[in-house]
C-alpha cells in the first residue's frame, strides 16, 4: 500500500470510528445518497482492517471457490483442503475434474473448526487450573 493511501485510510478509520451520524456518499456531480447501516458497518470493518495492515478479500456469498481459494481462506495447503473435501468435512461439487466449494459451506466449516478450537482451549485451561499447574509455576517464579 502506498504511503498516501495509508494516510487516507488512517484518516477514514479515525473518522468512521468517531462518527455517530449516518454516512453519505457524495458523487462527483454533488448528488448525495445516504449509505445504509448494513453497508456502513461493512465499510467500517474493511477500513479498520486495512488501517491495521490486514489484507481484505470480498467474496460474494453464493460464489463457488476453487480448492486453492478455499485453502487460502482457511490458511491451509491445497492438498490438505482436498483431503478435507474427500473426507466429507466440507461439501463440494465437481465441475469436470475440478472441485468447487460454496463460500457458505466453507465459512460454516471454518466457524465449526474455530468454535471447536475455542472449546478445546477452554477445556485445556480448565484442566490446567484444576491440576494447579498455574499456581505451582507462579510460586516458582515468585521464589
Amino acid at each position: 500500500m502506498q504511503e498516501a493511501d495509508a494516510d487516507a485510510i488512517a484518516q477514514l478509520d479515525q473518522l468512521l470510528s468517531s462518527e455517530a451520524s449516518q454516512a453519505k456518499f457524495v458523487g462527483s456531480n454533488g448528488k448525495e445518497v445516504l449509505i445504509p447501516e448494513s453497508v456502513y458497518r461493512i465499510l467500517r470493518q474493511v477500513i479498520h482492517a486495512m488501517a491495521s495492515g490486514q489484507h481484505i478479500s470480498v467474496v460474494a456469498q453464493n460464489r463457488h471457490l476453487t480448492t486453492q481459494e478455499a485453502a487460502d481462506i482457511l490458511s491451509v495447503s491445497r492438498p490438505f483442503m482436498v483431503k478435507l473435501l474427500e473426507a466429507g468435512d466440507i461439501p463440494h461439487i465437481k465441475v469436470g475434474s475440478h472441485r468447487r466449494i460454496r463460500f457458505e459451506d466453507l465459512m460454516a466449516y471454518k466457524e465449526k473448526r474455530d468454535s471447536q478450537g475455542r472449546l478445546g482451549l477452554k477445556e485445556i485451561t480448565k484442566f490446567i487450573h484444576s491440576e494447579g499447574v498455574c499456581e505451582e509455576e507462579l510460586s516458582e517464579v515468585e521464589e
